[in-house]
């Protein structure tokens, strides 16, 4: 394929007919660079594993999404060995597993790129996938002249050229959080803003411990930026909460205006948030029937008023259209039910 001119002028621009951007998992991950940011330890290996079985095979991933044609995946799993994986796979228990997918568990600093280049060549026009993790084990060291977001952004760059250089290809890089960020969810990114800016997109995945709930917070230059719940399952399968993205952004938004409220207004929120139009008291009554129905009237009542839920019209219900401040509820029933640990034996150490 002839790849376009650097230089060039407006006329020339609008005559030219490029081919639709290409995705890995459709409206979360483009063709291109993405990182992963996770804390250690709550479950990214499990996740990008789970994605690279899916991908090889071409069926859906996070349990819902279709994924098209199976294509080569290169997985550089840095961090474990040939047992860990096979026990990891054995847990996934895949509908199959074939050549298509590649391991490799040892790479120098210098030779990651040329190792990618290699693959990607290999597999030219059939939309090749790249699984770094993590980007720790190769990020070099500082060098002398230069400024550590310099260092970063030259060899982020240096690996966001190897899937440029072939269209719709994808490397997806794993990296760690930073012990704390700010009030933007890219400020969780570790190490200096040259890693994040060099991708094309960024995931941050964020999950309690003992919790099977998360959230993962998406920004790009491609997808649309939003943010999905998901869980993850006791055999380390990562899902959609609600098996589609709309389903899961929908579940996002109720988690984050039920932050602080009890188990039964918590179930009000999830009920209007999941539903595809506005619901009356009386299908609440209806998807609810633990809740009586005075107390509904009155958690209802405290949701619009806290902003948590819109009272769309008499007796209607729906999803707030911008998340303000979210008040506590003083007085209401804000004590949770006991978290209980799900980690297995097989699952101890998730990472």
């Amino acid at each position: 394929m002839t790849r376009p001119p650097t230089t060039f002028d407006a006329r020339w621009l609008m005559e030219q007919n490029f081919p639709p951007t290409q995705y890995v998992v459709p409206g979360i991950i483009p063709e291109g660079m993405t990182l992963l940011v996770a804390a250690p330890k709550i479950g990214k290996s499990w996740l990008v594993l789970g994605l690279a079985l899916d991908l090889h095979i071409g069926v859906k991933a996070l349990g819902g999404i279709p994924t098209g044609a199976p294509r080569p995946v290169l997985y550089l799993a840095l961090e474990d060995g040939p047992r860990r994986l096979q026990q990891r796979i054995r847990t996934l228990n895949p509908e199959m597993t074939t050549p298509r997918l590649e391991f490799e568990t040892t790479l120098e600093s210098g030779q990651v790129v040329p190792r990618i280049e290699e693959f990607m060549a290999r597999n030219v026009n059939q939309n090749p996938v790249v699984i770094l993790d993590t980007l720790g084990k190769v990020l070099p060291s500082t060098a002398t002249t230069k400024s550590q977001y310099a260092a970063d952004y030259d060899f982020l760059g240096a690996l966001k050229a190897t899937t440029d250089a072939e269209p719709g290809s994808s490397l997806i890089i794993v990296h760690h959080t930073r012990k704390s960020g700010g009030d933007d969810f890219l400020d969780a990114v570790s190490g200096t803003q040259g890693i994040a800016g060099a991708a094309d997109t960024v995931l941050v995945l964020r999950r309690d411990r003992q919790e099977q709930n998360a959230t993962l917070h998406v920004t790009s230059r491609d997808a649309k930026e939003g943010e999905y719940a998901m869980l993850l399952s006791d055999n380390g399968a990562w899902t959609l909460n609600g098996g589609g993205l709309e389903a899961a952004r929908a579940a996002a938004e109720a988690i984050k205006v039920s932050d602080g409220v009890g188990d039964r207004m918590a179930d009000i929120i999830a009920a209007v948030y999941q539903a595809s139009e506005s619901v009356s008291r009386q299908e609440l009554q209806h998807l609810l029937p633990a809740i009586p129905v005075q107390q509904l009237d009155v958690y209802l009542k405290r949701a619009v008023d806290s902003n948590r839920l819109a009272k769309v019209a008499r007796g209607l219900y729906g999803p707030v259209s911008s998340v303000r401040s979210v008040s506590s509820e003083e007085g209401s029933n804000t004590s949770n039910a006991s978290n209980t640990p799900y980690e297995s034996d097989v699952f101890e150490g998730v990472a």
